[in-house]
């Protein structure tokens, strides 16, 4: 075992700085293992090689008695790029959820396709597929697939969004799907323009609506492609849904400036109304007494923090479309900002690249990438994005209106820029590395136990990023993706019980 100097999760030390206080209530639970500090992470559950069921193939080291298959979305025998309704599979899979399929052994799938880019016509749609832009490239295609792997039917759920990265599963049958964008035809392009072909790089002038917005997925289809303006336009992340205070919590990516979490809260309850209704009230997060709290600076360990909620005044925006040959209106900068500067007008915190959410048994976990540790000579944040560290997770008590750093990564050895998170039916997380060495999915328990789970072997691909892990509804199969141009999905069973997931 590498044994490790890592920052413990939940010591239950007092936190520096206003509004802070020792960790207790709902989270009492995480204290009750032996000190972690220096522990780093288990034996057990050393990695082996393990062939993929599908072919043979090296593509991820496991625990002792785990397997894994990969799996393309269309059925066996046709061809691997284009679903059963005839739409050609975007790339890039990222966020995803998992869902019973009613009368079979079956899962069903939706997943996100982080497609940034323009082309005239060029929205990725099949039979049937709701399309919100038609110059969009990304979107989500919902998988129909055996706990082993084994694909039964695929299709476009929703066309012509854009930058799908994660999103979030409602307990009432829908995925929540959120673009990590403010391109539009209102926008200057993004700092991305040129990394494409020029057919299908970022020119905003061809995009046909506005974006940043987050859209509803039935999990048996039916998705309207009407974005939930009021939820916000800025660079959407992942969202969680609270079913006690009837709360959707969302997160921000927002690559090169400060990022916000935010609180909507819709006019209708869904459960009731079937659905995520527009027309609601959106809220940034603000430590109390504290203008502006910087907590993408390294936490003091088990800092908690008393909280409240500012109100966003103007949530979406539309700059109109130039007249030809004018520029727009407002730069990408400045738009992929707006929503956030309102917020901390008024002193919401900043953060480092909020990624991943996840709702447990009362609590909203979620992951700052780049939060954290400053970096050193001889361990460097490479990254431009905002943000300094290697990574923090942390967990939000809507009732007590708490927020608790639960870990603060040290080193890219420790983890390394965590993004997509979910839980297991114990509350362990299970958190995807979207790191530049070697990335890992990660096991923390209840307990600070911090452990890998498995490592992309995969030869020309090892450092592109795990994303969208998600347990099928009994907990017996763990889904997630690797995202490239050409992305994978797979999954992965065996003794969960052994390794404390």
């Amino acid at each position: 075992m590498t044994d490790l100097d890592r920052r413990s999760f939940l010591k239950g030390s007092a936190a520096a700085g206003a509004g802070a206080a020792v960790i207790g209530g709902p989270l009492a639970g995480f204290l009750a293992g032996p000190a972690v500090a220096g522990a780093g992470r288990d034996r057990q559950n050393a990695l082996r090689d393990v062939l993929d069921l599908r072919d043979g193939e090296l593509r991820l080291s496991l625990p002792e008695g785990f397997q894994y298959r990969s799996f393309q979305p269309s059925r066996r025998g046709a061809s691997a790029l284009v679903l059963d309704d005839g739409a050609r599979l975007p790339g890039r899979h990222d966020g995803m959820a998992a869902f019973d399929h009613p009368g079979s052994h079956k899962v069903i799938l939706v997943r996100n396709h982080e497609e940034n880019g323009s082309a005239d016509g060029g929205a990725a749609a099949g039979d049937g597929t709701p399309v919100y832009d038609s110059a969009a490239l990304g979107g989500t295609s919902t998988v129909h697939v055996s706990y082993d792997g084994i694909v039964d039917h695929s299709y476009m759920s929703l066309g012509g969004t854009q930058m799908n990265c994660s999103g979030g599963r409602m307990p009432w049958g829908s995925w929540v799907t959120c673009e990590e964008t403010v391109n539009g035809y209102d926008v200057g392009d993004d700092f991305t323009r040129g990394s494409a072909p020029p057919t299908t790089y970022i020119n905003n002038k061809r995009l046909q609506k506005t974006h940043g917005h987050i859209f509803e997925v039935p999990s048996a289809g039916g998705a309207t492609a009407e974005p939930i303006l009021n939820a916000g336009r800025f660079a959407h992340e992942a969202v969680a849904w609270d079913p006690r205070g009837r709360a959707l919590y969302l997160s921000e990516d927002n690559f090169s400036f400060p990022s916000g979490f935010y609180k909507y809260v819709p006019p209708e309850d869904p459960m009731r109304a079937g659905g995520l209704v527009d027309g609601g009230d959106l809220y940034m997060l603000k430590v109390v007494g504290v203008h502006q709290a910087d907590l993408a600076r390294t936490q003091a360990d088990g800092a908690t923090f008393d909280v409240e909620w500012v109100k966003i005044d103007q949530p979406t925006f539309d700059m109109g479309r130039p007249a030809e040959g004018d520029p727009p209106a407002i730069t990408n900068d400045e738009a992929i900002s707006y929503v956030g500067d309102q917020g901390r007008a008024k002193g919401a915190a900043k953060f480092s690249r909020l990624e991943g959410t996840t709702y447990d048994h009362g609590l909203v976990y979620f992951t700052s990438t780049q939060g954290g540790v400053a970096d050193t000579p001889t361990q460097p944040n490479t990254s431009s994005g905002f943000g300094t560290g290697f990574g923090q997770i942390w967990a939000y008590e809507p009732r007590a209106e708490k927020l608790h750093m639960l870990f603060e990564s040290p080193s890219r050895e420790v983890l390394d820029f965590p993004d997509n998170v979910t839980t297991s039916k114990r509350g362990t997380l299970v958190v995807c590395e979207d790191g530049g060495d070697r990335n890992f999915l990660r096991g923390l328990t209840r307990k600070g136990r911090l452990f890998d789970i498995a490592q992309n072997k995969i030869a020309a691909q090892i450092n592109d990023e795990f994303a969208g892990a998600t347990f099928s509804p009994d907990g017996r199969t763990l889904f997630v993706n690797i995202q490239a141009s050409q992305g994978l999905s797979m999954a992965i069973w065996g003794p969960w019980g052994r390794i404390d997931v």
